[in-house]
């Protein structure tokens, strides 16, 4: 099991994370959300040792990363760019990783290879974006790491590559028991593919729970009245849209009150919708909701 205790980053004078507690358990995927500049690439790249930690230790099998090397072996970062490797081609790469990981299996990295259609000859440099990503991709889970830990995987690529990279994603844990720790913006990807789900607020865990779970906190209700909702339950609510007299409002799943208020001022429509992780986001964080 990969653990994170107390970790604290600073870099200069700010505190980037702020006492960090997380566990990452053997083949899970792991979801890593929060706003832009929160911490979310800082925190990986913390948890590979390739940063130190100003306080708290990365432990694996209860082994600190940063006083035993050798433990590095079984964890992989893929920043959101190849960037480091466009100047070698794929045998060069080939020879490299295999120095470094001694569990790199290069017959499986050239099955993946004719699996996608990918040459395996040439500058990294001469693919496209969406090939770049791909082969980052399998370049990680070839070396038969425990733990994968990606940052934002599929930034900026079109959608037929973005489902090729999340079906081999999900594909991967299932078959091998790899563990796969993704910090992205797209919420609406790490839905369908995480089991458990952390929050950062603030460089710190806001909320870290199963994916079931946390939509267990809240409800999602469209809502439209004769004139408009009373100022004092609009106080109350957490308003994600508006059009017209409808509203889409979320409301925390125990407040049975507020939801029985809502009920007596007679509403012309009251309908229960399915929740989303970005309603969840918004919720926790602020977000894009509307502006009252």
């Amino acid at each position: 099991m990969l653990k994170i205790e107390g970790l604290t980053k600073r870099i200069g004078s700010e505190k980037v994370l702020n006492h960090i507690q997380l566990q990452v358990k053997p083949g899970t995927i792991t979801g890593i959300v929060g706003r832009n500049g929160v911490g979310k690439t800082t925190l990986l790249r913390t948890m590979a040792g390739i940063l130190k930690p100003s306080e708290g230790s990365i432990l694996l099998n209860e082994q600190n990363v940063l006083l035993n090397p050798d433990v590095k072996q079984d964890l992989v970062f893929v920043p959101d760019t190849s960037d480091a490797l466009k100047q070698y081609n794929s045998k060069e790469i080939v020879k490299l990783y295999k120095k470094i990981y001694p569990k790199f299996d290069e017959v499986y990295f050239y099955e993946l290879l004719n699996r996608f259609s990918m040459k395996n000859t040439g500058k990294i440099r001469n693919l496209s974006k969406g090939q770049k990503a791909l082969f980052s991709l399998i370049l990680a889970f070839a070396t038969k790491a425990a733990y994968i830990l990606l940052d934002e995987p599929t930034d900026g690529l079109d959608v037929i590559v973005k489902k090729e990279i999340l079906r081999f994603i999900a594909g991967e844990v299932a078959e091998s028991e790899v563990s796969v720790v993704i910090s992205s913006h797209r919420l609406d990807e790490l839905e369908a593919l995480a089991d458990h789900i952390v929050v950062l607020k603030g460089g710190s865990v806001e909320t870290e729970m199963e994916m079931d779970q946390l939509k267990q906190q809240y409800r999602k209700i469209q809502v439209a009245y004769e004139y408009d909702i009373p100022d004092q339950l609009k106080e109350q609510v957490q308003i994600l849209s508006k059009s017209g007299r409808v509203y889409v409002l979320l409301v925390k799943q125990a407040d049975d009150i507020l939801v029985e208020q809502l009920l007596n001022e007679e509403p012309l429509l009251f309908e229960e919708l399915p929740l989303s992780l970005e309603d969840i986001f918004v919720a926790k964080l602020g977000g894009d909701a509307y502006a009252s």
